[in-house]
């Protein structure tokens, strides 16, 4: 096991795994940049360096500066949380050189993973229904002829994409032809990479995904799924677990399809395979993101099974201890995200309490908000006996919750479980276009 671990993120996915470390024995170093130097996870970690301005480009993406402080400290694992450096094989590469554990999977799974054309072949191959598409593109000519031959509409989506950015929906020929360069471009701009790749737009649809841990004996756990439909513009706002639209024989067959194609492509640690739910009751998968998700304690508050200790565990090459047949999905989870929609100093802060009720968050009181990271505040999560008793306890905590200083999304999230289609469980993916 590691006797100390670097956490090269912030916010509140730095605080969850310095608790982890804490509850593990494991010290742990913060890495912040000056606009965080007063941020809850410096003062939570046994050690913090500062490594650079609140640029996140001479920060926490800068990965040379983060191995240093790394190798200063004498920690022997990183662990990169989600976002920033979480998904860049360069970056596992990096630590690998420098004899420094990456808590996440190998550089050669994210060389196979993170391609989306590629992943979605490779999934392929290893059994999984895949949404029909196709791989990187080599322009517009081709785009024009392999839409015809999936058939409007399609997504037009970037390789290296993540996070809902990099899509746009297609709908004739005409659209793809104004909208093809301009992606392109925005691509390029956005993640290093101008490659784009189509995949068929299924439509309507939910979107679902399965939490899976993985050791290096080639054990899998699939901790169930999370319905992830409540979007905008790509971006989940709730998330629960279990899915209401999943029955007991549809999440059986999900669960045997991801434990069957996992092993085959050889993935170590904490992963979830996301896939769109069509009308019919199938699963298409999407893609894979090889790293913890925000909403992972959906899952956790679920299972009972702690997705950062088992991330750190696998890391250090610890088995899986727990059977298939022992996951146990008790009860109904809810998540709401709450996001921050301005600048400024947190003035009052009261976190709702009672059974089942979490909050993970980076702040307290006088806590400065700015405008160079993701505007998530914090992730609130319930769980009660039946999906109508944990919607009518997300209410109470969402009404509970009192965060003055700053405008939030929280008097949104009420709405948005307020709302019939929310209530009874019959949203899809089109839930917010007119919202």
């Amino acid at each position: 096991m590691f006797t100390k671990i670097l956490i090269a993120n912030r916010g509140e996915i730095a605080v969850r795994i310095i608790r982890a470390c804490k509850e593990m024995g494991v010290s742990s170093v913060a890495v912040y940049s000056e606009a965080d130097r007063e941020t809850l996870h410096t003062a939570l970690a046994d050690e913090s360096v500062c490594i650079g301005p609140a640029s996140a480009a001479d920060s926490y993406l800068n990965a040379e500066r983060i191995i240093s402080a790394a190798l200063a400290t004498g920690a022997a694992a990183i662990h990169p949380g989600y976002g920033f450096l979480s998904e860049n094989r360069d970056f596992a590469k990096l630590c690998e050189k420098n004899g420094i554990a990456f808590i996440g999977p190998s550089a050669e799974s994210m060389k196979a993973l993170s391609d989306k054309a590629e992943s979605k072949a490779l999934m392929k191959r290893a059994g999984l229904p895949v949404i029909p598409g196709t791989e990187a593109l080599s322009g517009l000519p081709e785009a024009l002829q392999e839409a015809e031959r999936i058939g409007y509409p399609v997504m037009l989506k970037a390789r290296s994409g993540g996070g809902g950015r990099g899509i746009r929906v297609i709908r004739s020929r005409e659209e793809l032809e104004k909208a093809y360069t301009t992606a392109e471009a925005e691509s390029r701009a956005a993640f290093g990479d101008g490659t784009l790749y189509l995949e068929k737009y299924i439509y309507p649809a939910r979107h679902i995904e399965a939490q899976i841990l993985a050791d290096e004996e080639g054990h899998v756990l699939c901790l169930g799924e999370r319905d992830c439909s409540v979007q905008r513009n790509h971006q989940k706002l709730i998330e629960e677990s279990p899915s209401p639209a999943v029955d007991a024989a549809m999440r059986e067959r999900l669960v045997e399809l991801v434990r069957e194609a996992v092993p085959k492509i050889g993935y170590t640690g904490a992963g979830t395979l996301e896939f769109l739910l069509d009308p019919q009751g199938n699963f298409w998968f999407m893609e894979m993101n090889l790293r913890l998700q925000v909403e992972h304690g959906v899952t956790e508050m679920l299972t009972g099974v702690d997705l950062v200790k088992w991330q750190i565990r696998t890391a250090a090459g610890i088995s899986l201890n727990q059977r298939q047949e022992d996951v146990i999905l008790n009860g109904s989870c809810i998540e709401c995200r709450i996001n921050a929609r301005s600048t400024g100093k947190v003035t009052a802060l009261h976190v709702p309490g009672g059974p089942f009720v979490r909050f993970d968050t980076f702040l307290a009181q006088g806590a400065e908000i700015t405008p160079f990271y993701d505007p998530l505040l914090g992730k609130l999560i319930v769980r009660a006996g039946t999906r109508e008793e944990a919607v009518r306890k997300m209410k109470a905590a969402l009404c509970e919750l009192v965060l003055e200083g700053v405008e939030t999304n929280l008097e949104e999230q009420l709405a948005l479980v307020n709302e019939p289609e929310f209530a009874d469980g019959s949203y899809d993916l089109r839930f917010m276009e007119s919202r």
